[in-house]
């Protein structure tokens, strides 16, 4: 796989010279860029996937939601849904998408909705009878036809952006350069020994602008695992023989948090649309076992499987140090916005 990447090095070039020529056209003016009257804060990577979005995106509608009414707006990926959809009672992850669905089942107070046209998106969330104040887009760093008022860029720690190139030799979906139109860069899922003379090298490698501010998060996992109708400690799970199931980037964290001598493990692709046969193969290894998952997996298995034997781990996005820091620039820019 390396070897054939590099092979296709001048289609880099290629893709690098057209995605480059694309946001020259968008800074110029040439392509058009919509802004709107309510805040949009727009949270994104560069690479392809893994970098972490939903969980800040969560930590975003924890942050605002109290005090603001709040609205998601996500493409909806591989959801078998067209056009714009308002979740509702009757939606599920294949008419939202997994991560919209998510989002939909942990947080009632926010309006969510899917629509690969951002700008339709935000127009038809303006247009209901209960507007939103803010506007949280997902994975939406280069959709420039809606000109956010505040971007938030994510990169792994493991994978940062600077060490990275353009796909298909590596896994950018624009050149570094793009980065400056981030307000904020959170470097991710960040080991909890993480030291100060290493964020200070990050920090140097990524070379941000003087107007940019730098920020590190860990992935924190919940105590406990949940099913529709119980409930089980990390300590107990740990110790139980059990399945690993996962269908999302880079999974290993996740299965070595849980994981025993003798547990299965079973991985699939990011957004995995699982089929019955698969499901009945699962069903067949697991012999009855339990089966943990993760959040963004079970919200699209969890009606094929039984209650008692399906689980997830939920996880969260938490800052190394200087939380009220973020928080502090994401209200203060909600609470400067101009009125339009």
């Amino acid at each position: 796989m390396k070897f054939l990447r590099i092979l296709l090095f001048p289609f880099a070039i290629l893709y690098d010279f057209i995605t480059s020529f694309r946001n020259f056209c968008f800074d110029k003016g040439i392509l058009k860029s919509t802004s709107f009257a309510i805040p949009v804060i727009a949270v994104g990577n560069l690479s392809v996937g893994g970098t972490g979005k939903t969980p800040q995106i969560e930590y975003l509608i924890r942050l605002l939601s109290e005090n603001y009414k709040v609205a998601t707006l996500s493409r909806g990926y591989k959801r078998k849904s067209e056009g714009f959809v308002l979740a509702d009672a009757d939606s599920n992850a294949e008419v939202l998408g997994d991560e919209p669905f998510q989002y939909y089942k942990k947080f009632p107070q926010v309006q969510v909705a899917v629509d690969a046209n951002r700008t339709n998106g935000i127009q038809q969330l303006l247009a209901q009878k209960n507007p939103p104040e803010i506007v949280l887009l997902d994975d939406a760093f280069q959709h420039r036809k809606v000109k956010a008022d505040f971007y938030i860029l994510l990169t792994a720690y493991s994978d940062l952006y600077c060490d990275d190139f353009m796909l298909p030799t590596g896994n950018l979906r624009e050149s570094r350069s793009g980065a400056h139109r981030a307000k904020i860069v959170i470097v991710t899922k960040c080991p909890d020994t993480i030291s100060l003379d290493e964020k200070s090298k990050i920090k140097s490698k990524l070379n941000l602008n003087s107007n940019q501010k730098l920020f590190f998060t860990s992935i924190n996992y919940d105590n406990f695992v949940f099913s529709e109708s119980a409930k089980i400690s990390v300590d107990e799970i740990q110790k139980k023989d059990k399945v690993h199931l996962a269908g999302i980037a880079k999974p290993e964290p996740f299965f070595n948090y849980l994981k025993k001598e003798g547990d299965a493990v079973l991985k699939f692709p990011d957004h995995h649309d699982f089929s019955e046969a698969e499901i009945l193969e699962i069903k067949a290894k697991a012999n009855n076992k339990i089966i943990v998952t993760t959040e963004k997996d079970y919200v699209r298995i969890a009606d094929k499987f039984s209650k008692e034997q399906l689980f997830y781990l939920p996880i969260k996005s938490e800052f190394m140090g200087d939380a009220n820091v973020f928080d502090k620039s994401i209200l203060n820019f909600i609470e400067e916005f101009p009125t339009k």
